[in-house]
């Protein structure tokens, strides 16, 4: 979501309070961005249509280029009866060190009944000595479907920089029809047993968590993904329950993680929703 930026909050930032709040509606055939409602840095790239007038593309900015302690982000996509959203990140998310305060982002989705929303942000990186509060808030009606992913990223290991301290703070809910689904609640502090523990991370420094609500996965679409091929670096893991498939992924790549994300969501999509994936445009450049 974010452009190059410092790579700390110093005494002098000021954080930003900023909040989102997108509307997408059904017109005859098509989806429209009906209401669009903007504070601070958050705001969007025009609607798109690189498929056609059922489905509307957007993209999320966050022009400051990062997220510091004391940043409060509030994100709210609200699909209609019939629409049809798809929305992404031009880049990384980057939340830098902190000097004691923690930094927030609250996505929160609702969808109505028959409404589709594809939530496909990229990698989010947490730079050593990050204290992040993270959370995704999914609210299905009956007969809506939603697919969407979180990819972390601990550190730069690149840069010979590891996630030795901070704190985050990550949830995941997801609800169908007023029944919770799935609830998620984790908390990682930097250097913590955990993260090299075989019931933790195991060491990997890349862990994400991909996710299709809202219908029955079929077994013969169950064993397609099963069959999708990890790379051996790397660890993944699928788990069919009511109306809800999650799939894990452990390993040292965003980039492998992603790919590997796109080809689930690739054979998802046309047995879910009848389309055929059409990557965001933005993923190209």
């Amino acid at each position: 979501m974010n452009a190059a930026a410092p790579a700390s909050a110093g005494a002098a930032h000021s954080p930003w309070q900023a909040a989102l709040e997108l509307e997408f509606a059904r017109r005859g055939e098509g989806t429209v961005l009906a209401r669009r409602n903007q504070r601070g840095p958050l705001t969007l790239q025009k609607a798109l249509y690189p498929e056609g007038e059922s489905v509307c593309h957007c993209v999320v900015l966050h022009p400051p280029g990062g997220i510091v302690g004391g940043d409060e982000l509030a994100l709210r996509f609200r699909a209609n009866e019939g629409a049809h959203s798809l929305l992404t990140t031009p880049g990384a998310s980057k939340w830098y060190r902190s000097d004691g305060l923690a930094a927030t982002q609250r996505v929160d989705i609702e969808l109505a009944a028959g409404a589709r929303c594809e939530w496909l942000p990229q990698e989010t990186i947490f730079f050593a000595g990050a204290r992040a509060n993270s959370e995704v808030i999914l609210r299905l009606a009956a007969d809506a479907l939603a697919f969407g992913w979180d990819i972390n990223c601990l550190g730069r290991p690149a840069a010979g920089e590891r996630f030795d301290t901070g704190l985050l703070h990550l949830a995941l809910t997801i609800e169908y029809d007023g029944n919770l689904l799935w609830l998620e609640r984790a908390r990682l502090a930097g250097g913590d047993a955990l993260m090299a523990s075989p019931i933790g991370l195991r060491g990997y420094s890349v862990f994400a968590t991909a996710y299709f609500a809202g219908r029955e996965c079929a077994a013969s679409l169950l064993e397609s993904l099963r069959e999708i091929p990890v790379p051996p670096s790397a660890d993944a893991a699928l788990t069919a329950l009511p109306r809800l498939l999650v799939a894990r992924y452990l390993g040292n790549s965003a980039e492998q993680a992603r790919l590997y994300f796109i080809e689930l969501w690739r054979r998802v999509r046309p047995a879910a929703l009848g389309k055929a994936a059409c990557l965001p445009r933005i993923w190209n450049t």
